[in-house]
């Protein structure tokens, strides 16, 4: 294996790890991206809470007056509460892989502490500590409130006291890595790539191979062959033609890479050149030379005088 640089600080601090034992390119959500998200899921929540009441509030009308008692709106309005702050994170975890509205619009995600997808039950623990300690809190509000955000600063992962009890994490789902330079294609292999069928290489692939690439000097040697080889199986099954040569499979996908993005960058090229053809407006401004400054007259030599 060979040396990488250090990582960016705060660069995949979820500690999250793969089964070739390399270390995932993921980010724990920290305090303010999670405030962003809640703010985000309390207005769905009122919403919710308006509709549910309104519904509420007809089942009541319709109901005969010898039935509708004290009790009976007192526990109809628990239910009502239970569902908006326990059943909506719950509903929308389950069935949305570990987000909610807020989670979607930000770009996080729960997941079980080893990287998993989260439970039913997880989330349902979540959701009843949050409603108890932490928000709305019905449990001595304000000192709740500060002693969450007191464990979410301090811990190493950013988690709240639901992710410590249930044993989940919330991450990124947005990388916001940074990419290197892509390692130049083998000199033989340009024509073939340039002869490449590169239609049914879709952008998934494409992205799968571009990280295999870029992970490459971190994988130790029998998971760097065995990832190459099923990657070059994918790739070869949607191009033709086939290489000319025997060569190791990440050689191959380079090639495909570099091929690929020399292919597009001649088409945004092509694109660029129409787009200023149709509308010069838009085109970028020539950069205005700087003004030539006269230069000051050399100072006299005191010797020649």
């Amino acid at each position: 294996m060979r040396a990488q640089p250090p990582p960016p600080s705060g660069w995949a601090d979820a500690g999250l790890v793969s089964g070739e034992a390399v270390e995932l390119d993921v980010r724990v959500a920290r305090l303010g991206s999670r405030v962003l998200a809640l703010l985000v899921d309390l207005v769905v929540q009122v919403g919710l809470a308006l509709v549910l009441g309104a519904a509420l509030s007809l089942l009541l009308l319709a109901l005969p007056p010898d039935v509708l008692d004290a009790a009976l709106a007192g526990g109809l309005q628990v239910v009502l509460v239970v569902l908006v702050f326990v059943g909506y994170p719950v509903v929308m975890e389950r069935f949305v892989g570990g987000r909610t509205v807020g989670k979607l619009a930000v770009g996080l995600r729960v997941v079980r502490a080893d990287g998993g997808p989260v439970g039913v039950g997880q989330s349902l623990t979540r959701a009843l500590v949050g409603v108890a300690v932490e928000w709305p809190g019905l449990v001595l509000p304000l000192l709740s409130w500060a002693a969450t955000v007191t464990v979410m600063l301090t811990d190493a992962r950013g988690r709240r006291l639901g992710d410590l009890v249930a044993g989940t994490l919330v991450v990124h789902t947005r990388g916001a890595g940074v990419w290197r330079p892509l390692p130049p294609a083998v000199p033989p292999l340009l024509a073939w790539a340039a002869t490449l069928d590169l239609t049914r290489v879709d952008d998934g692939l494409a992205l799968a191979v571009r990280r295999y690439v870029d992970r490459l000097p971190q994988l130790a040697t029998p998971e760097a062959v065995g990832l190459g080889r099923d990657l070059w199986a994918e790739v070869a099954a949607v191009t033709s033609p086939a290489p000319p040569w025997r060569a190791p499979e990440w050689a191959y996908l380079t090639a495909v890479l570099a091929e690929r993005g020399r292919r597009a960058a001649y088409r945004s090229g092509r694109t660029r050149v129409v787009t200023d053809t149709l509308w010069p407006e838009l085109a970028p401004a020539p950069p205005v030379p700087a003004p030539l400054r006269r230069a000051a007259p050399d100072p006299p030599d005191p010797v020649r005088r």
